[in-house]
């Protein structure tokens, strides 16, 4: 971000990451307590973005406040849980040992440069929610959206992002993109499903049927959105140690979430 202590923490985190880790990953087990609004520990956060439902669940980003449970908070505390312990493990980032919550209004949003939102399929962004969200991106931000799937979803999604860039298509990631290759080859397109699959063997959901990386640019091409559609990366992480979900698909999980973090960090 453009003020100097972000600045001067961001560079402290190049220089860590620069020796980062190919290992295979380790799992933690447990949950978290309920992360505060801010963590002072560790060089790079892992930043949960709330949200308001376009459907259902009325203003769901206030759910571990006692407003309801929102679809922002599907897979917590479980994915934090284990990913951020692998994100400490794969690279040399100092990484905060809890997640963060924090809505598109809170002042301390600019502190971050990393913004997680999930099943935004289902958000609906508020005319100050977008104009924060762009302010947010176009000064170095990062936005990771994931979970979400089929045509519906895929409409629901487009219209709240359409407020934040009207006058910046979405794309597709060439398989030779730098975000596919700043640490990890990520040569393969494989569809990541959710926990259901489990029962069903269906990597589908809805008619979410062939898996896209996806992506929103500025000015100079840098990625500021990456859009992980027809997928679920979220449940890979979440289920890292469960013996039933496909550890090859948790293992490349991980690693598209070690190249978007470091991504994050030096772009």
């Amino acid at each position: 971000m453009p003020d100097k202590p972000s600045t001067i923490r961001r560079l402290k985190s190049i220089a860590w990451m620069l020796a980062a880790a190919t290992g295979l990953f380790g799992t933690a087990s447990g949950q978290t307590p309920n992360p505060p609004r801010l963590q002072n520990d560790g060089e790079f956060h892992f930043v949960r973005m709330e949200y308001e439902n376009a459907y259902g669940g009325g203003r769901g980003g206030r759910g571990f406040r006692g407003f309801g449970r929102g679809s922002w908070l599907t897979d917590w505390p479980q994915a934090e849980t284990h990913l951020i312990p692998g994100l400490s493990r794969l690279t040399r980032l100092d990484v905060g040992a809890e997640g963060v919550m924090i809505n598109l209004a809170d002042p301390e949003l600019m502190d971050y440069p990393w913004l997680y939102a999930v099943e935004v399929g289902r958000w609906q962004l508020s005319d100050l929610e977008a104009a924060r969200l762009r302010e947010y991106l176009l000064r170095g931000g990062f936005l990771m959206v994931d979970d979400f799937w089929g045509t519906e979803q895929w409409e629901i999604f487009v219209a709240s992002m359409n407020r934040v860039f009207p006058d910046r298509p979405i794309v597709e990631l060439a398989e030779d993109h730098e975000l596919l290759h700043v640490l990890y080859d990520l040569n393969e397109r494989i569809q990541i499903p959710g926990v259901g699959y489990i029962r069903s063997g269906v990597t589908w959901e809805y008619d979410g049927y062939v898996p896209h990386w996806r992506a929103i640019l500025d000015d100079e091409g840098r990625v500021m959105v990456v859009i992980n559609y027809n997928m679920d990366m979220g449940d890979a992480w979440e289920h890292a140690d469960n013996p039933y979900y496909p550890e090859e698909m948790t293992t490349l999980a991980y690693r598209f979430a070690v190249n978007y973090v470091i991504y994050s960090m030096t772009h």
